[in-house]
């Protein structure tokens, strides 16, 4: 695997250069109220359904969810964007012994409260218009990898245009628990319910 090289500098450059960037190709982005539990590390569980979704946790991460980011990437992607190291990215083979090895790393990391890492659980490309989120069964093995406080979120972004050229972004973030207290099958479903109910709450967002 390709461990992370996390840059403070560089980090709180691409932040703010990112955050720039997104306004600009966004009509609004507009993030659902919630508030992160004080002394706890996070692991954000993002859906997955476009080039943008990387960018949307650091968006969380620095601007909302105030903790270091870093980002589990798949081995291939990550070589091909190495830039991405520098701010926190590291490497997954899935399908490989280095596999395991990334999820522990990525449960080391969230032994540190200040951390943020953010995983996509569905492993690949799914449509933003899916009503369900299958996730894999390598986020139970990270979980339970975990030491110290850790609070699991989920994020679930969606995409709606109106009456804009540019499509607006609205993130639902959900509270999943400390990890360790809710068992995996129960995670999963949890998400999903509130997955559906983020779907159902789009149709009457304000606009």
């Amino acid at each position: 695997m390709i461990p992370a090289r996390r840059n403070k500098l560089f980090s709180n450059w691409f932040a703010k250069y990112m955050r720039y960037r997104m306004h600009k190709a966004f009509n609004r982005i507009v993030v659902m109220p919630f508030e992160p539990k004080p002394g706890h590390s996070v692991l954000l569980l993002c859906n997955h359904f476009s080039w943008w979704d990387g960018f949307f946790g650091n968006y969380l991460a620095y601007w909302h969810l105030k903790r270091k980011l870093y980002i589990m990437m798949q081995h291939d992607h990550l070589q091909q964007r190495m830039l991405f190291n520098l701010f926190g990215g590291f490497s997954i083979e899935k399908g490989t012994r280095e596999m395991l090895k990334s999820l522990h790393y990525a449960a080391d990391l969230l032994n540190d409260p200040e951390n943020l890492v953010v995983v996509f659980p569905q492993g690949e490309l799914v449509s933003n218009h899916a009503t369900g989120i299958v996730i894999e069964k390598g986020i139970e093995r990270l979980i339970k990898h975990i030491k110290g406080p850790c609070q699991i979120v989920y994020s679930c972004v969606l995409i709606d245009y109106f009456e804009s050229l540019k499509p607006s972004a609205f993130i639902h973030l959900f509270d999943c628990g400390v990890a360790g207290d809710v068992p995996f099958d129960q995670l999963a479903e949890n998400i999903n319910g509130f997955h559906k109910q983020a779907l159902q709450n789009q149709i009457n967002v304000e606009h």
